[in-house]
């Protein structure tokens, strides 16, 4: 049986997805208008609304998002 390869996160969630939101709109600034830069920019949008999810779960009042 293979063996799973585990390792400790350095950074928390939040930290990870704040730079890959960064990383990904740099790398959309770079592009030109078009269908990779569209994607890269979903995907950054994707982390924004993890982060903003995580930090709901994570809230004391836990209260339903708007």
């Amino acid at each position: 049986m293979l063996k799973r390869r585990r390792f400790k996160q350095t950074k928390t969630l939040n930290e990870r997805l704040a730079d890959d939101v960064a990383r990904l709109r740099a790398e959309a600034r770079r592009l030109a208008p078009g269908r990779r830069r569209e994607i890269l920019l979903r995907r950054a949008r994707q982390d924004e609304a993890a982060i903003r999810i995580e930090a709901w779960l994570h809230s004391p009042g836990l209260r339903a998002p708007t």
